[in-house]
């Protein structure tokens, strides 16, 4: 029998860009701790849903002064209600986000890591990254990539990156899957597989892994940082 109320650590979610990614993450966290403990079991969470539209807003007036003290005084209580550890359910908002987590003694799981982790596993060394022009465009991510895990990373070109950004945020933050978008994100990665010498693709944006995947092109690795991220969220709530 297991002592109940069974232990395990709370995870603290920065959530809301946007809520159909924090709903994912809510989602796949609770269905990775069923799967290994069991029974009715799921994870402990906390979730603090900031509103997109301010996001939005700060992200497209290149406010991130004004999106760091926003994150900030939510960050502050997913600490005082109790989390253990901080995940940012968006790969754009880690940029302020390490340095808020600076000033806090709370732990947190970098959405890098857990993919530059099994991209390094699966033998590859230059990827192609989508994600919000943020994303693709400033150096915050691709950094990391690069001096923690010795990787080449690849970005489409300037017309591309706004096609890939605008479907994010005209449909997929909003739940808006289109077959026609999905032809577009392909074709991209088909020409940087082709052209660029891309050896697989970080799905690098938290929505991207509802429009495409793996079975779209099976011998092109995806590499899904939500899912990732999940994972080792749980690693360390039952660890």
């Amino acid at each position: 029998m297991t002592a109940r109320p069974l232990r395990q650590k709370t995870i603290g979610l920065l959530g809301g860009s946007s809520n159909v990614a924090t709903a994912e993450y809510y989602r796949l966290l609770n269905d990775e701790v069923n799967a290994r403990l069991g029974g009715w079991d799921i994870a402990e969470t906390l979730i603090a849903g900031m509103n997109f539209g301010n996001i939005e807003a700060l992200l497209r007036g290149d406010d991130w002064d004004g999106l760091s003290r926003y994150m900030a005084g939510k960050v502050d209580g997913l600490i005082a209600g109790g989390a253990d550890v901080i995940l940012c359910v968006s790969n754009t908002l880690h940029k302020p986000l390490e340095a808020i987590l600076a000033d806090r003694d709370i732990p947190s799981i970098h959405i890098v890591d857990p993919t530059g982790a099994a991209i390094r596993e699966a033998g590859l060394n230059r990827v192609a990254l989508f994600g919000t022009r943020p994303v693709m465009e400033l150096g915050y991510l691709r950094e990391r990539y690069e001096t923690r895990f010795g990787l080449k990373i690849v970005t489409p070109g300037a017309a591309e990156r706004a096609e890939i950004d605008r479907i994010i945020f005209d449909e997929l933050v909003k739940g808006d899957i289109r077959d026609s978008s999905k032809r577009t994100y392909l074709e991209i990665a088909d020409r940087l597989a082709a052209e660029e010498g891309a050896q697989g693709l970080i799905l690098g944006c938290t929505e991207i892994f509802l429009l495409i995947g793996q079975p779209d092109r099976p011998e092109f690795p995806m590499f899904n940082t939500t899912e990732l991220h999940c994972r080792a969220a749980v690693d360390f709530a039952l660890s």
